[in-house]
């Protein structure tokens, strides 16, 4: 069975520069979803989302909106927005974790609320003629939250149902709930992704076994943390490639350069670049004393020395 291979979205870390940069030096992803526009009751859209997904920043390679809302009005005014920009396919997020989302009545906080559901995807099928896509978690309190939202899911053509194996109490801790995620491919007759804690090829293997009928597996935080995954899990290898670091290193700077000329100050960018290193430490050797390294440097030449003693140390484990 062929595979497609789909970044997951991540807030703060899977926007178009790491899109490209990640596309352009290791490849293996066929479709990007971009980090959700999320309205906040203000029907305008802001800078940031505006340039994420502006057509001259996503030339070479696919990729999907998503909105966060729990209201058919934002949602309607994000659609033709998408539209307007020549995307027919919008994702829904009703998978975001976070109290703070979630306490709103948004992103996993919305699984158990079908009547709500129903409302935003019968305006939207209405008065558009957007593919809709979901992105859902098994609920937020229990897993079987998302069974319930399954006979109004039904109603709409969706393209697809991608859902993270974890309830949204759980943010990204404990494991994932791979007999609850049977229960979905069971019940519901949309086509299922699956997400959640593909971190390595073997894991992969492991849950191509337990899913034979998945063909499309999006990649979260096993993206970030090793960008090369994709196209190891294409080639089914566990073996880096020999110029790995050499590689990863020009990646490294391509997304330094960009966020150098997105923030302004040293601080800015290495507390940028830190929050990617928390990610790319976990497959370098001694993660923990990366990251304690990096959190000293307080200027760009320093985070630069400190980057470049990581690769040489890791070079030469690798002889």
């Amino acid at each position: 069975m062929s595979i497609t291979l789909l970044s997951s979205p991540l807030q703060g870390f899977t926007d178009f520069r790491f899109r490209n940069a990640q596309h352009r030096h290791f490849g293996g992803i066929d479709t990007f979803y971009a980090p959700y526009i999320r309205l906040n009751g203000k029907f305008e859209i802001k800078p940031n989302y505006q340039l994420d997904l502006a057509l001259k920043n996503n030339t070479s390679l696919e990729v999907i909106p998503q909105v966060m809302t729990c209201k058919e009005d934002e949602f309607l005014f994000v659609a033709k927005y998408v539209q307007s920009l020549g995307y027919n396919e919008l994702n829904w997020n009703l998978g975001c974790p976070y109290p703070m989302v979630a306490n709103k009545g948004m992103g996993s906080g919305m699984i158990n609320s079908p009547e709500k559901i129903d409302k935003v995807l019968d305006l939207v099928h209405s008065e558009t003629d957007i593919v809709v896509s979901m992105k859902m978690r098994m609920g937020y309190e229990k897993s079987d939250e998302i069974l319930r939202s399954f006979p109004v899911l039904a109603k709409y053509p969706l393209k697809n149902i991608a859902i993270h194996a974890r309830i949204g109490a759980q943010l990204y801790k404990g494991g994932v709930d791979l007999d609850a995620f049977q229960r979905c491919v069971d019940e519901t007759p949309h086509k299922l992704y699956y997400n959640g804690d593909i971190t390595t090829v073997e894991g992969f293997r492991a849950m191509q076994e337990r899913f034979p009928s998945i063909d499309h597996w999006m990649l979260g935080r096993g993206l970030i943390a090793d960008p090369f995954l994709p196209m190891m899990i294409r080639k089914d290898t566990t073996e880096y490639p020999e110029d790995r670091i050499e590689v990863f290193s020009k990646f490294h700077d391509l997304l330094q350069y960009e966020f150098e000329q997105k923030l302004s100050g040293d601080k800015h960018v290495i507390r940028k670049m830190l929050s990617f290193w928390e990610y790319f430490a976990q497959s370098f050797s001694n993660p923990t004393r990366i990251v304690k390294k990096i959190k000293k440097t307080n200027t760009i030449e320093a985070f630069d020395q400190v980057v470049k003693e990581i690769f040489e140390e890791e070079m030469e484990m690798s002889y």
